[in-house]
């Protein structure tokens, strides 16, 4: 599409209407905005009247916008708000973990020694040592058991240890969500695929086969820790039971159809990686003992290391695909390096509030690093507040690339609206937030909240992955932020 065309019908036609809506000055300005002049511009825009008014969204809906480069509020309605910013939040933990832990650290995951190796036998104890990595999977974990091996290590006539203290156990990251839900992870200092295990069943005849595995680009081992009993019920369709050994998992028949796969959770991160190294370096010819877990290793001697990509490749994966797991570890280990120890998730999320506030000024209440709890509150003003202080920063260029749609949701290409910002969704909460570029190269600050809480606690007490009229309420929230983004592309230039 020719730029200069689809400015015009941009600016002229995509939006009809009449402008109005409420206008700030700047951060520091009353709580009733002073109107701007109307210009042509925005009489060429749908009013922010005009556009929640069709969004027909039940709930609360706060948004703002302003000159990224001089912090001024543009528009705004409700921007005092104080809502979940459901993932949004992960572009503040971005920003807090680029600034403690630096755009180049890397997390460390080792293999460690005590004994003498003679004759191909570790004649002691051999401990996999885990750093709090987000993004380990199976094959790093196969290519340090391959240095184990190069080591001359093919047996292990002590115990093998896992460690997995770098970063506090945290059962789950929100208590209240279902227990099957693989975005739900349990945090450790020791974390392989996300902390989820692969189902995969097959119909054979009237029955199934299963398999509970941990695969990979190159390794694909079955794990023997967590196992899956398929039962003769309707709901609910999982239940999960552990002790410190194992993990059961049951699933209804009537759920499974034909065939098909999912990942689930894993509770017990520690005996898992265990799991899956014994099996990667048993694949190359290692036979370890079965894992046991303990607290602290001192002394040995390294034997393999494995590190994660930098900080600044980590936030762009997490801002990317929004992945919880690693915005937990990644927020738990600033504020270990901020503090000297870190508690639990609760007071770690509390102490990047407190972070925020001191560097930026702005008021938050986070209650974890990934949005995934509903209780975490912030403004539309404040988040606004802290992309404009962030703006010449690296936050920008790690977030994603957000297309701009038509009136019936499809992606319009060469759109002459940019814009880099993170989403966040939740059933009956649905945000975004980041940077906005106008046609002319205006670049502005924004954030949109939208949130209907006492349907989402009544959708938490249905037990429904999918509650009734979640799907439609998330999806009107997503069409008005794109009428919004479209009216503040039109009206707001040079």
């Amino acid at each position: 599409m020719d730029r200069g065309v689809s400015r015009r019908v941009f600016l002229g036609g995509l939006l009809s209407g009449v402008a109005s809506g409420a206008f700030a000055n700047d951060f520091g300005s009353p709580t009733i905005p002073k109107p701007h002049p109307i210009s042509f511009k925005q009489s060429q825009a749908a009013s922010l009247d005009q556009i929640v008014r069709s969004a027909g969204l039940s709930g609360d809906i706060g948004f703002a916008v302003a000159d990224a480069k001089t912090g001024r509020i543009l528009e705004s309605r409700n921007p005092n708000a104080e809502l979940p910013p459901a993932s949004v939040s992960k572009a503040i933990t971005a920003a807090y973990a680029l600034a403690v832990l630096g755009p180049g650290y890397r997390f460390k995951t080792r293999v460690i020694t005590k004994g003498s190796i003679q004759g191909g036998v570790l004649k002691g104890d051999l401990y996999l040592v885990g750093g709090g990595d987000p993004v380990l999977n199976t094959d790093d974990l196969a290519d340090m058991a391959a240095s184990v091996k190069k080591r001359g290590i093919r047996r292990v006539q002590g115990k093998f240890h896992v460690v997995g203290t770098a970063l506090p156990f945290v059962y789950s990251i929100d208590r209240d969500q279902a227990a099957h839900h693989g975005y739900n992870a349990t945090i450790s200092g020791m974390n392989v695929n996300f902390n989820r295990v692969h189902f995969e069943w097959k119909r054979a005849g009237q029955s199934y086969t299963t398999i509970m595995g941990a695969p990979a680009e190159r390794f694909k081992p079955a794990v023997s820790v967590s196992r899956m009993e398929i039962v003769d019920r309707k709901r609910p369709v999982y239940t999960y039971n552990r002790d410190q050994k194992s993990e059961r998992w049951t699933v209804s028949r009537t759920a499974l159809g034909g065939g098909g796969a999912r990942w689930l959770p894993v509770r017990n991160p520690e005996i898992y990686a265990g799991d899956i190294f014994r099996a990667v370096a048993k694949e190359l010819g290692v036979y370890l003992p079965r894992a046991t877990i303990r607290k602290t290793v001192s002394g040995g001697t390294v034997i393999a290391e494995n590190r994660s990509p930098s900080m600044a490749s980590l936030c762009r994966g997490m801002l990317k695909y929004s992945t919880n797991l690693t915005a937990e570890s990644l927020g738990m280990m600033a504020t270990k390096t901020r503090n000297g120890s870190v508690n639990s998730l609760r007071a770690s999320a509390r102490e990047m509030s407190d972070w925020a506030k001191q560097t930026y000024g702005i008021n938050a209440d986070f209650v974890d690093h990934s949005g995934l709890g509903d209780a975490s509150r912030i403004s539309a003003r404040e988040m606004v507040k802290a992309f404009v202080k962030l703006h010449h920063g690296p936050l920008a260029s790690l977030m994603k690339n957000i297309p701009m749609r038509d009136a019936n949701y499809k992606i319009v290409k060469n759109h002459p609206v940019n814009v880099q910002a993170k989403t966040g969704t939740l059933n009956f909460v649905s945000s975004l937030g980041g940077y906005l570029s106008t046609p002319d190269g205006t670049e502005l600050a924004f954030a949109i909240f939208t949130a209907d809480m006492p349907k989402r606690r009544q959708a938490r007490s249905s037990g429904q992955d999918r509650p009734q009229g979640s799907r439609g309420w998330n999806r009107k929230s997503r069409h008005l932020q794109q009428r919004l983004m479209q009216r503040w592309g039109a009206v707001y230039g040079t």
